[in-house]
């Protein structure tokens, strides 16, 4: 068994986490961490989990996260990085969920995310946890840094257009949609029901942090240089992500041919879905399930694709797809405790 510790297990990602690892076949939870809800049952904060977990949260100081296996930072930015040294040296395998150790870029990273960062040296070997596009350097790695949940919706829809070198590269749009639950559990007015309920808008127009991630991870499939116009919006739901991706053909193709590259890319991933061309994926076609669904649209046979992506932000988005990795680093089948049937309605 995958003696498991979860650090900040009081957010969105991190009762995630723990809703799939408590029915995972094997996995021991062995801590999970709250400075302030030291000593709490976690089924008493979150009862869906009762008969599930019965682990109580445990201060950072008192959890013995060097005799897990593998940690899990589901936390803000910054702080995996400040333990994951001690933790690899004891040989603990580490997966964080924040930012830490997703841009290769130090400089990008200190930029965007405003904090000096503490292990380069680390970061140097830090794994991009998009298993669909680097499973081999995952399973070899000893850290992983797993995606933002904007990017992933980002490469793997644009990845086969870009891999078979058919469109501007230089010119990509990307019109991006999250439910509430993006922002994280805490109490912010902007996330209030009466805020964000009957209400839509766009924010981090004139930049936002998942950009240089998803620029630096699309360079590596094109030779040409990645041009990226990206805006992400809020939407009044809890779950779900919907991505319109949109780019300039340069090479003739058919539509059968332009479907056929998808299919061939992804036809033996269990969590990547191409639907039929033209179709319309739904968010809640993939509500709590680690799936993500792509579909091709072709507007008057033009010169632009369009492509549709849909996934939960917290699973695929985030906690499933850390998962994913750990499954993998540990030499198990990818799948295991992950094919959850999405929720509907």
């Amino acid at each position: 068994m995958i003696k498991v510790g979860i650090v900040g297990g009081t957010g969105y990602t991190g009762v995630e986490l723990l809703r799939i690892l408590a029915t995972h076949p094997e996995v021991k939870l062995t801590a999970i961490t709250s400075r302030k809800e030291d000593g709490l049952p976690v089924a008493d904060m979150f009862p869906s989990l009762r008969g599930r977990v019965d682990l109580a949260f445990s201060s950072p100081d008192k959890a013995k996260l060097t005799e897990c296996d593998v940690v899990f930072f589901a936390t803000p930015h910054g702080v995996a990085m400040a333990q994951a040294p001690e933790l690899l040296a004891a040989g603990v395998k580490v997966i964080d969920l924040a930012a830490d150790f997703r841009l290769q870029d130090v400089a990008a990273f200190e930029q965007w995310y405003k904090m000096p960062h503490s292990c380069p040296e680390l970061l140097k070997e830090a794994a991009y946890g998009l298993v669909e596009l680097n499973r081999e350097a995952i399973r070899k790695a000893r850290i992983v840094g797993n995606p933002g949940c904007y990017p992933t919706t980002m490469q793997l829809g644009l990845a086969p257009l870009l891999k078979a070198g058919i469109i501007d590269a230089s010119h990509l749009i990307a019109d991006c949609k999250s439910g509430v639950s993006g922002a994280g559990r805490k109490a912010e007015v902007a996330m209030l029901f009466s805020e964000a309920g009957d209400n839509f808008k766009a924010y981090g127009v004139s930049g936002h942090r998942h950009t240089p991630e998803t620029l630096e991870r699309l360079q590596h499939l094109s030779k040409d240089k990645i041009g990226l116009l990206f805006t992400p919006h809020l939407v009044p739901m809890i779950r779900g992500m919907h991505s319109t991706i949109y780019a300039r053909l340069t090479t003739e193709i058919d539509n059968a041919a332009l479907q056929a590259l998808f299919e061939k890319a992804y036809e033996n991933e269990a969590f990547v879905d191409v639907m039929p061309f033209g179709s319309h994926p739904e968010t809640r076609s993939t509500r709590a399930s680690n799936m993500l669904r792509i579909a091709l649209h072709r507007p008057n046979d033009g010169d632009t694709v369009v492509v549709l992506v849909v996934q939960d932000n917290l699973v695929k988005g985030a906690s499933g797809q850390a998962v994913q990795c750990m499954n993998l680093m540990f030499g198990l089948d990818e799948t295991t405790g992950l094919m959850h049937v999405p929720v509907l309605p």
